[in-house]
């Protein structure tokens, strides 16, 4: 056995439970594709400053969570905690804003690194998909996405998860609500930190989740009540799109999001069976994020979904995903002429799409078989010295057991009609 395991809060995504994994990924990046959205891949880690200045340097993630080092160039960088400042700062480098067709629209799979205390649903290391839309400022393009997470969790299967949703008001209103908001805070037995939060970044505090801090929070005041008008009529007409297109969500006047880059449009998709890790995906507009790292005024809006909580809640609603075979049909050569024969058109059935594997190392029958019962095939074909000197091969039905002599030159004809 190996000394080296997965570093603590990590984990290894190993066959057969990976296959599930790529297929939430697939779901979700399907509805996108349809959509107009490109793939983009940005690197595993960026400049610290990127970071501090778009997810904002008061948020825990920049001050306790962030992987930060320095390199032998004595470079300050980071693994990315999160993929939108990233996206963003990559379309701007590649001037995807000035190619003339706004909105710029994207969506990524990838890997993200935060230093948390690890539990069931919260990693060091995880999963997301996600999709940003740079450069319009419209709430068609809010709802398009809200509407695009919903497809594609009811595509694989999922019912019971909810979709908050809020609005943070803009550079004009939200000003006014977070003096509000900190009067109110000031008034409350708050820890140092806390209260420290509380004169930067406010709204954070709203989304703290211990008890003793939500039970002071009841009766602290809300933005909705101080949204001006073009924040209210921008968010009615958001909601009136959605429920136009029949997707179901929860006005949470309380809801805001860990990070500082958020304005108006904000929401979450929570799932009730998932406990204290109940969020599976979330996002909204950040109109401002662009000229905090250098851009130009560029309004956009996006969301990132959780490949492992998704499979969580998967499993907490007891769905199972109707998978593809890895192997369809297992070769088991008996014989160094069947090996060359049966390899050759384990090869061809490859080249039309057939998932083949081979029986390799030599084995006998006995543990050929084993071998092919374990891949799941659903065919098997077995060949000898006397088979293929009458120019057959058997072929075996694993599920019902069934065992046929078909010419060498039918096998894949045979098995592109048998599988369809």
């Amino acid at each position: 056995m190996s000394t080296f395991k997965a570093p603590k809060g990590t984990y290894d995504l190993i066959p057969p439970d990976s296959a599930t994994y790529l297929a939430v990924r697939e779901a979700i990046a399907a509805p996108l594709r349809n959509s107009g959205y490109g793939y983009i891949e940005t690197p595993g880690f960026e400049n610290v400053e990127l970071f501090a200045r778009g997810v904002g340097e008061s948020t825990d993630i920049v001050t306790k969570e962030m992987y930060a080092f320095e390199t032998k160039g004595g470079d300050r960088l980071a693994l990315r905690p999160e993929g939108t400042a990233s996206v963003l700062r990559a379309a701007l480098e590649a001037n995807l804003h000035k190619a003339g067709n706004l909105p710029v629209k994207l969506w990524y799979s990838g890997s993200y690194y935060r230093y948390e205390r690890p539990q069931k649903g919260r990693y060091r290391h995880f999963s997301q998909v996600g999709a940003e839309a740079i450069g319009a400022e419209d709430p068609a393009l809010d709802a398009e996405l809200i509407i695009l997470a919903d497809q594609a969790y009811r595509s694989l299967g999922l019912r019971n998860f909810r979709i908050l949703l809020n609005s943070l008001g803009d550079k004009e209103c939200r000003p006014v609500y977070r003096a509000a908001l900190q009067d109110f805070l000031r008034g409350l037995d708050l820890d140092e930190d806390t209260l420290r939060r509380s004169e930067i970044n406010p709204l954070r505090v709203l989304d703290d989740k211990r008890d003793a801090v939500q039970k002071q929070l009841v009766g602290a005041p809300l933005l909705r009540d101080y949204l001006c008008d073009g924040c209210k009529a921008y968010h009615e007409e958001v909601r009136e799109l959605i429920r136009a297109a029949g997707v179901s969500f929860e006005d949470d006047p309380k809801l805001v999001r860990g990070l500082d880059y958020y304005t108006r449009t904000t929401f979450e998709f929570v799932h009730d069976g998932l406990g204290s890790q109940s969020a599976v995906g979330g996002g909204g507009r950040y109109d401002g994020l662009s000229e905090m790292i250098g851009g130009p005024a560029l309004p956009s809006v996006g969301w990132a979904l959780g490949v492992d909580r998704t499979v969580l809640a998967l499993e907490a609603e007891g769905v199972e995903l109707a998978l593809p075979a890895s192997t369809s049909v297992f070769a088991v050569p008996l014989g160094e002429e069947a090996r060359r024969v049966l390899f050759a058109k384990v090869t061809e059935l490859r080249k039309v799409g057939i998932a083949a594997d081979f029986s390799f190392g030599g084995k006998g029958l006995k543990g050929a078989m084993k071998n092919a019962n374990r891949s799941g095939a659903r065919y098997t074909l077995v060949a000898g010295e006397r088979d293929l000197a009458e120019g057959v091969v058997q072929l075996k039905d694993m599920e019902s057991g069934e065992q046929v002599a078909i010419g060498v030159n039918e096998v894949v004809a045979e098995l592109k009609s048998r599988l369809g």
